[in-house]
């Protein structure tokens, strides 16, 4: 898995002359203690630009709206602290100047109510107010804190921070990603259509990329070629093998390397494979291996050309940094209203297993024949918390929708084949309902984390989707 980059914050102080204007210096010196004692990088104005490095004036924000133009390929988003009231037309100018499109966080440093003199009353509780006013007034999109004042120093805001940096690696992830879609949709599978266009007017392109093509490539292909080689290494030191026969293994290094190949050449982030059953009858194996394999490096892949599947896979992924799966809402698990079993044939990556072994495709080998079948990943998935999300194209209506929450997978016992897993969620009933009433596919991504705040958030904030939150509180 790739480690977490660096988050870099375009940081405002804000600073009013009524108040005691020595509070905007210690609070610039404690957000930026914070947000580097976080990992994260802070780029705010120095009090060589500003009084204390502070926004008020309009000269300060066109001071602040340069600085942050010159670092724009690196800020993820903005955080506006409010040591003090703050000048509230400042801070929305420097924002509105700097021309930036990023997630934006609101803080305001609360009061101690033992000491409110003259000289070290904030008010910030008041100017937090003001301020989201005028970003209002001004259309820009901004998130809020967990309480209304936080400290800096506060256990909240230490929470708030890692949450609002899911909420920009999502946003910036999605800017202008391209998902390749290699194969056509299964015909069986009517539930994974999705509109391209309605993806694109999100900033989100999709790049296709035939099956006959692939397999032409892979013809053209020798054994010893080194992309080939490289990929069956890849796939011995990722999976037990045992059993499967070198010529299957073969096959799959010569497709991962023709799709490694194509996504680099396209500038694809993501993909979404056809398997059922073209690749199984014309090409004599599963791409299970090759996909588990994308995934688990934080390259999503999802199965059946689903590509709206894929897409929520790599939210979950942006928001987390560990590694996204595709399943099937597959099962009830006895009488247990709140649990069902999650399935997959499977592509799952290796990170969600306790073990897992190279296998071959159960469900369809009686159709096609167990030996053009190899390649799936198979094993019971490990218990822990997990975030899950689906969003897909409304034709009807023209917009991107979807749901995301919280649950967690068990250790129940589980007796089945593929790769799957008991899964717990609560008022998993009412989410069924939802899913069925509204229409969603049977497909959900999901992930060991939880990070379903930050998914809604990002999409309902900034991407202007619909997304509804089960049995989580709007904050």
């Amino acid at each position: 898995m790739a480690a977490q980059r660096t988050m870099t914050f375009g940081v405002v102080v804000g600073n009013r002359g009524f108040f005691p204007d020595h509070l905007a210096k210690t609070g610039r010196d404690e957000i930026i203690a914070v947000l580097e004692a976080a990992g994260a990088k802070a780029i705010v104005l120095g009090p060589e630009d500003s009084k204390y490095g502070a926004v008020e004036t309009y000269t300060e924000s066109q001071k602040c709206a340069e600085l942050f133009k010159k670092h724009a390929e690196e800020i993820d988003g903005i955080i506006i602290t409010l040591p003090n009231f703050g000048e509230e037309r400042g801070i929305v100018d420097a924002i509105r100047l700097s021309g930036l499109k990023v997630p934006v966080l609101v803080q305001a440093t609360p009061d101690r109510s033992d000491n409110m003199t003259i000289a070290v009353r904030r008010d910030s509780f008041c100017g937090k107010m003001s301020a989201c006013n005028n970003m209002m007034q001004y259309g820009i999109d901004y998130s809020l804190t967990t309480l209304h004042t936080e400290s800096l120093s506060s256990p909240e805001f230490t929470a708030d921070l890692e949450w609002f940096s899911q909420v920009c690696r999502i946003v910036k992830g999605l800017k202008n990603l391209r998902i390749g879609a290699i194969g056509a949709r299964p015909t069986a599978f009517n539930t994974v259509r999705y509109s391209e266009r309605i993806l694109e007017t999100s900033g989100i392109t999709v790049e296709t990329l035939d099956l006959s093509e692939v397999f032409g490539r892979i013809n053209k292909m020798k054994d010893n070629d080194d992309a080939a080689q490289a990929k069956l290494a890849a796939i011995k030191s990722y999976v037990t093998t045992s059993g499967i026969p070198e010529e299957a293994l073969m096959k799959m290094a010569k497709l991962g390397a023709v799709i490694d190949g194509w996504m680099k050449q396209s500038h694809i982030g993501i993909s979404a494979v056809q398997c059922w059953t073209s690749m199984e009858e014309y090409f004599g194996v599963v791409p299970c291996t090759i996909m588990s394999m994308m995934s688990n490096d934080l390259i999503p892949s999802a199965c059946e050309v689903d590509v709206p599947g894929t897409l929520s896979m790599y939210m979950l992924a942006l928001a987390s940094g560990s590694p996204s799966a595709l399943l099937d809402w597959n099962n009830n698990y006895g009488s247990h209203p709140d649990k069902c079993v999650c399935f997959h044939c499977s592509n799952l990556p290796k990170h969600f297993f306790k073990e897992v072994r190279m296998d071959y495709q159960e469900i369809i080998a009686g159709t096609v024949g167990k030996l053009n079948t190899f390649g799936t990943c198979v094993g019971r998935v490990k218990s822990g918390v997990m975030s899950y999300a689906r969003y897909s194209t409304d034709d009807r209506n023209g917009i991107i929708r979807g749901y995301t929450g919280k649950g967690a997978f068990t250790d129940d016992p589980l007796e089945t084949f593929g790769g799957a897993g008991v899964t717990e969620i609560p008022k998993l009933q009412k989410l069924l309902k939802y899913i069925c009433r509204e229409g969603f596919e049977h497909h959900v991504a999901a992930n060991f984390s939880d990070v379903s705040k930050a998914v809604h958030e990002a999409t309902t904030r900034y991407m202007a989707w619909e997304s509804y939150l089960h049995e989580g509180q709007e904050d």
